[in-house]
């Protein structure tokens, strides 16, 4: 399948057992090369190619040539997504947070824009403010510049980013939620 300008093909793949049991920086090389077979699956997806993973200095991912790319991954999950527009992608397994977290990752205005199970909403807060951070190729720091402005439904939300409107689509599987951004896409989602 060729990927248009519009349509965007994130692939989440599950961590192996064994891969689940390692520990530090062995956890850390299994996860990460796990992750890139998720991206690389959505450039087969898409179309595109990819040779090489750089990154800048502060470790945000580098466009090539027009590829424009973003992983994620948790102990048990990992993902990936190329695009020929800028892209971010994250995923979280849904557990229960502490209300300071909460309080941290949205303002009132925000929480105003949901309704029910707040551990739920901060989930899908959380992911989708990291996927707009990755597209902007800004990390946390730019947390505070990055908010919750309309909630369509529980797939569909659109973020600022200093000024800039962000859609983003939730991907809801097995306890776990992923976002996706990049402007004017049309998301098929893939999990193996």
């Amino acid at each position: 399948m060729m990927q248009t300008a519009t349509t965007i093909f994130p692939v989440i793949l599950p961590v192996s057992g064994t891969d689940q049991l390692l520990t530090g920086r062995d956890k850390v090389k299994a996860l990460s090369r796990l992750a890139r077979t998720a991206l690389m699956k959505s450039c087969e997806k898409s179309g595109l190619r990819m040779d090489a993973f750089p990154k800048d200095e502060k470790g945000v991912p580098i466009p090539i040539g027009d590829v424009h790319w973003s992983l994620t991954h948790k102990s048990d999950m990992v993902g990936g997504v190329a695009a020929l527009l800028p892209v971010g992608m994250d995923l979280e397994t849904i557990r229960p947070v502490n209300d300071a977290l909460l309080a941290k990752v949205a303002d009132d205005d925000e929480w105003q824009l949901v309704s029910g199970d707040r551990q739920k909403s901060f989930f899908r807060f959380w992911t989708a403010k990291e996927a707009v951070l990755k597209a902007v190729g800004k990390g946390m720091v730019g947390l505070s510049n990055c908010r919750v402005v309309e909630v369509v439904d529980d797939t569909r939300m659109t973020l600022t980013y200093d000024g800039s409107r962000w859609p983003v689509a939730h991907f809801w599987f097995d306890g776990h939620v992923a976002a996706l951004t990049a402007r004017h896409f049309s998301v098929i989602w893939t999990l193996f």
